[in-house]
């Protein structure tokens, strides 16, 4: 987050912090410490496009260094910075590393493999592995945290702002045993949410640390605004808050004939009074709760690559970063992106792409960020803001859906007088994607599968569930260290062996010289945590 603003996806993908970029610990945990010793299996090569080879350019450059960079006291590049750090470097809290153990993590030359003794801890039984890289950085720049989180519902009067924060933290809880429970009491109270983040920095590690603490909170927040809504899965959500109260005692079908009328009443009231102009019909989109979801994920991420800017300001906070992160919310899987990492689904030995990096998903972003550089093309008369139907007067004030060029979701604002300009956008934009896990059967050996760069830079999607199903197919569907250990597996064939020319993977290709961190979620147990609150 903060560098070069790019727009992301969703898979659902969110928009993240430039540069590609630009939470809240769990139990201490023992990790293991390991030296790979065992070479990779042969696999066939695969050709290589323009961009994969300059990364693998620069992964040579890396591997043959043997040593580590310059840099300053903290491992960031030295600039002479008299700010204090927002957050001090340290690797992801649920490792539960001391000092000594961070700087043994840190051997270029050796590489050490860090995996969770006991992986248990994390929901899910998720599975963990990272390595530093081969001295391109003084730091392992990469990041990851692992949370549940309990968003409260805040009182009617209050704001965000000014009360007691919007969640606490049940990561005590081995694969989130006792949420069921609360969770089956429906959202009259509480809204549970289960999350990954995995977040690579750029020119130094100090966003990507920033991020990783605190990136969460923000979507809580976000969530924390549409939970009632959210808790009435059978009634759309109301296209201006206020306006349109969300009646309970009504079924789905006559709650949108409600929204409909009121869709085609447009400005002047009621048809049929006296003195009432001509009708005007307005289409008005529907919403889904799932985009309520993305839109409170990608508006996190908007938030939060604010407040690295705004915090580079008084605080030392090193580059940008990117950032990957994964929703488990009421029995679906929402995927954010904004980067070069990327998540992919094993179900059944097949691969589902969960992630794009950086591809636009639609003309209507396009069209959007244009008007919003360059207002002036049109002739101050339209919004590039896309609404559900056209604005009326009498809603200013009002908090109503919307989306800009960086949201494939949706999310509510306060309407103001330049919303009443004509929308530049009607149509709908390309649709993004949410993984229903609910409606899926999983299998011990279906996984999620959350990488950065450094993985994917030399393993593609079919050589990472090779070597996932080849791995999972010879443990113990029981064992809980599963998830781990193949996450270690993967991570070692990424990195591979040194030799005399530098680490080496299979058929003798260069290994990855970057920082590698490989998150393995089993979707098994959020099917088994969906039963339990139905």
């Amino acid at each position: 987050m903060s560098h070069d603003r790019r727009e992301a996806c969703v898979c659902v993908c969110a928009c993240l912090f430039p540069c590609s970029l630009s939470p809240a610990p769990l139990l201490p945990l023992t990790p293991l410490i390991r030296t790979a010793v065992r070479a990779p299996s042969q696999t066939h090569t695969p050709l290589l496009d323009r961009s994969t080879m300059l990364t693998r350019v620069r992964s040579v450059v890396s591997s043959f260094m043997g040593g580590v960079m310059a840099g300053g006291s903290n491992g960031e590049p030295t600039g002479g910075s008299d700010l204090p750090h927002r957050f001090l470097y340290s690797r992801p809290e649920f490792l539960g590393l001391s000092p000594d153990e961070i700087e043994c993590s840190a051997d270029h030359g050796a590489r050490p493999i860090l995996i969770l003794k006991e992986n248990r801890r994390l929901p899910w039984c998720s599975g963990y592995a990272e390595v530093i890289n081969a001295g391109k950085s003084t730091l392992n720049e990469d990041q990851a945290c692992c949370e549940v989180l309990v968003v409260k519902r805040r009182p009617a009067e209050a704001s965000t702002a000014n009360h007691t924060p919007p969640t606490r933290r049940r990561s005590s809880l081995p694969n989130g045993e006792g949420l069921g429970h609360q969770e089956s009491q429906g959202l009259s109270e509480d809204l549970t949410f289960h999350y990954w983040g995995l977040f690579d920095g750029h020119a130094g590690s100090g966003a990507a640390v920033v991020a990783s603490r605190l990136l969460h909170h923000h979507m809580a927040l976000h969530l924390q605004e549409v939970m009632e809504i959210l808790g009435s899965p059978d009634l759309l959500p109301p296209t201006c808050l206020g306006e349109q109260p969300i009646n309970h005692h009504l079924n789905a079908t006559s709650q949108r004939a409600l929204t409909r009328a009121a869709s085609l009443r447009g400005a002047a009231g009621a048809p049929g009074s006296q003195g009432t102009p001509v009708i005007r019909f307005f289409t008005e989109k529907k919403v889904s709760h799932e985009s309520l979801v993305v839109g409170a994920i990608e508006n996190a991420f908007k938030d939060m690559d604010v407040q690295i800017d705004r915090e580079k300001e008084v605080y030392n906070i090193s580059g940008g970063c990117t950032a990957l992160v994964v929703v488990f919310l009421l029995g679906k899987l929402y995927v954010g992106n904004a980067g070069d990492s990327r998540a992919i689904i094993i179900r059944s030995g097949e691969v589902i792409p969960m992630s794009a990096e950086f591809t636009p998903e639609s003309e209507r972003q396009r069209l959007q960020f244009l008007a919003y550089m360059q207002p002036q093309l049109l002739g101050n008369e339209f919004t590039h803001l896309e609404f559900p139907r056209r604005v009326q007067k009498k809603e200013v004030g009002k908090r109503m859906l919307y989306r800009d060029f960086t949201m494939s979701g949706w999310a509510y604002k306060t309407v103001e007088e330049d919303d009443l300009k004509f929308p530049l956008i009607y149509g709908e934009g390309k649709k993004v994607r949410v993984y229903p896990l609910e409606q899926c059967k999983h299998s011990a050996d279906d996984v999620l599968v959350l990488g950065t760069d450094g993985l994917w830079d030399v393993l593609s999607n079919q050589e990472v569930a090779e070597v996932v199903n080849g791995f999972l197919a010879n443990c113990d569907a029981d064992d809980q260290h599963r998830y781990t250990m193949a996450a270690q597996e993967l991570v070692m064939r990424a990195r591979g062996v040194l030799k005399d020319r530098g680490w080496r993977i299979t058929n003798d290709r260069l290994g990855s010289g970057d920082d590698i961190s490989v998150f393995i979620v089993p979707l098994m147990y959020g099917n088994k945590l969906n039963s339990l609150s139905t």
